[in-house]
């Protein structure tokens, strides 16, 4: 009988100077982190220690050195506790091509636990909500990029986890099968009440989809907070106006105008997320006025004016910056 261990309602994961060394690189490093519940992101490189840490949290690879705890439970003796309440996707295509899906979610339902009957309606249920349910006959190798990762996270979901670990799900996807399969990861918690850890190296994904986010760099530890916190607001304001006949590129017209009432203005426009924009430092409620009244006078359309927030790329770039310039100063 599997003994069960109340779970923490504040802390999912809990990481404690965790250490994962081979011969001849060192995987993970001293890492200490608390996970809570939601939809966390998990960011670094490629090689930053992701799956390692992943491996070492469903108790399939033993840690060097450290401790850790999934859902109460310990990393190094409840391994088979751990899987039993823990889905996980895998980063790499690991499916059979000759079976339907419904037959490879069935199967890995049993495997979990589940008894034929039960395995079958939960099998169709998740293939319903991953959206495969019409295609859920058909064998796996006929399937597209986006409808394998689909496969891939249905299997994670069928014995209704309490937490989901999903290594890269958007691998290989297109812009469109990325943004599907952010939705389907958000609704895994918004819907269900499963909480998710996600790896990814595209930063962008983790803004849009995590309350809270990870950053790990050659195994250690970068950063670990909210995702708000990440993208805090900034005293820099970001301004795109339309053009007209008189003034076809409206966003050169300010720029000039603005430098002409001594005013510094940056083009915005290499940023993430970012279109004609303009970037300049807010002084005030006087900075506003000014902006509104060059852009009247200019005869121009205001698209937007607000202060802008960071995104992820750019804190995890200066940390990046940071940590280099501390480096060239030891040396």
């Amino acid at each position: 009988m599997v003994r069960v261990t109340s779970v923490c309602a504040v802390t999912v994961i809990a990481t404690e100077s965790l250490s994962k060394r081979f011969p001849r690189v060192t995987a993970l490093d001293r890492l200490s982190v608390d996970v809570g519940p939601g939809v966390t992101g998990l960011v670094g490189a490629n090689g930053a220690g992701k799956s390692t840490l992943i491996k070492i949290l469903l108790g399939l690879s033993p840690a060097t050195e450290g401790r850790a705890e999934v859902l109460g439970l310990d990393v190094a003796t409840e391994g088979a506790a751990i899987r039993e309440r823990v889905g996980y996707m895998p980063e790499h295509d690991c499916l059979p091509p000759d079976v339907s899906a419904t037959e490879f979610v069935v199967h890995m339902a049993r495997m979990s636990g589940l008894p034929p009957t039960a395995a079958r309606e939960r099998t169709a249920d998740t293939l319903r909500h991953v959206g495969l349910y019409e295609e859920r006959y058909r064998p796996i190798g006929g399937y597209s990029t986006g409808m394998k990762q689909r496969v891939k996270l249905a299997q994670a979901l069928v014995h209704d986890p309490q937490l989901v670990f999903l290594d890269e799900p958007t691998n290989g996807l297109d812009p469109v099968g990325r943004d599907e399969m952010l939705g389907l990861i958000r609704r895994i918690h918004t819907d269900f009440g499963i909480s998710v850890l996600v790896t990814s190296h595209l930063l962008g994904e983790l803004e849009r989809t995590c309350d809270h986010v990870v950053v790990v760099d050659g195994g250690t530890l970068l950063r670990s907070s909210s995702t708000t916190d990440f993208t805090q607001t900034t005293t820099t304001l970001a301004i795109e106006v339309t053009d007209t006949d008189e003034h076809p590129d409206g966003t050169r017209a300010v720029r000039e105008a603005l430098h002409a009432r001594g005013v510094g203005v940056e083009d915005g426009s290499g940023l993430p997320g970012a279109g004609h924009v303009l970037l300049l430092t807010a002084q005030g409620e006087e900075t506003y006025d000014l902006v509104r009244d060059v852009i009247a006078d200019l005869g121009l359309g205001l698209v937007r004016m607000e202060q802008r927030r960071h995104h992820i790329s750019e804190v995890f770039r200066n940390s990046d910056e940071e940590r280099k310039e501390t480096a060239g100063h030891d040396s």
